[in-house]
């Protein structure tokens, strides 16, 4: 991963509706959105220059703000748009796109009904999120102390800044320990989700995944269960319980950054890396190549 700053870069953003350049790209230290997580978001992927699955992304984005009772100022078409011009402007064709949305700072005090809603979009280089040999033997994850909140004190079904607090700490101290990333339960004592990934498990040649009830729907989640269901591999939705680890050979992650990704450790246990997570990775890494092909081909 780059080690440069993020607010010291050359290139432009997307903001309020015009490109910017990148340094110009700043907010007030009094945003209701920094200070109250009134602040939602979106993270896509670009792939030969075609974003994998934009208007999924931004339809969600704009249902997380109509979550956390605000309006987006622009359709998702203009949303779709926006990120294509970003893109292009950054003249990358694999990037990492992050479209973002926040009340401003007219009003600071926990109500902010009247505040100005910002929209901005950024695109920059992402490499894989982990190295080649590490998703070779798998990454190491250990349990975290943090738990998932019921969807009773938490807007858990959308992708709210304010629901990663407790990701940020779980990751932290997972890598502080020598582990790549954390493991979280639900209220429930259920297995949830990473940080910032869903979770698979193959128990006798099926995938079983939790059931989100409490946790995002990856948008990756579900592609990946599309693509095991085209092999035929049958996949069971689930409460998924600590001990049922012990009974999965193989295990993986998913998401927009982590890709497919597959697990060596969580604990004292440990799995193969093996040959359904082996075609998952295969199968998801042609998926998402697809929309650019058909374009090219359509040209």
């Amino acid at each position: 991963m780059s080690v440069l700053p993020f607010d010291d870069r050359d290139g432009t953003i997307w903001f309020d509706g015009k490109l910017v350049p990148w340094r110009d790209a700043r907010l007030h230290v009094l945003t209701h959105g920094l200070h109250y997580a009134s602040c939602v978001f979106e993270g896509e992927r670009a792939y030969e220059g075609q974003i994998f699955k934009m208007t999924e992304h931004n339809e969600r984005l704009v249902k997380s703000a109509e979550i956390l009772g605000f309006e987006i100022p622009y359709s998702v078409a203009e949303i779709d748009a926006a990120c294509l011009q970003t893109l292009q402007a950054m003249k990358l064709t694999d990037a990492y796109v992050r479209p973002v949305a926040w009340r401003g700072s007219e009003m600071m005090g926990v109500a902010a009904q009247h505040n100005k809603i910002h929209l901005a979009i950024a695109v920059w280089e992402w490499p894989s999120y982990f190295s080649p040999e590490l998703l070779e033997k798998g990454i190491r994850l250990c349990w975290s102390k943090w738990k998932r909140p019921s969807p009773e004190t938490a807007p858990t079904n959308s992708k709210a800044a304010g629901l990663y607090m407790i990701c940020t700490l779980s990751k932290h101290e997972a890598e502080r320990t020598g582990y790549a990333d954390a493991l979280m339960l639900d209220y429930r004592g259920q297995v949830a989700e990473c940080t910032g990934a869903n979770v698979f498990l193959v128990i006798d040649g099926e995938i079983h995944t939790p059931t989100p009830d409490c946790f995002l729907d990856g948008i990756t989640r579900r592609t990946a269960m599309e693509l095991a269901r085209r092999r035929g591999i049958k996949v069971v939705e689930r409460a998924i319980w600590p001990d049922d680890l012990k009974k999965a050979s193989e295990i993986f992650i998913t998401g927009t950054a982590a890709e497919v990704t597959p697990v060596g450790e969580i604990g004292d246990l440990k799995f193969t890396v093996g040959a359904i997570t082996r075609q998952m990775r295969t199968d998801y890494a042609a998926e998402v190549r697809k929309p650019a092909r058909r374009q090219s081909a359509a040209e």
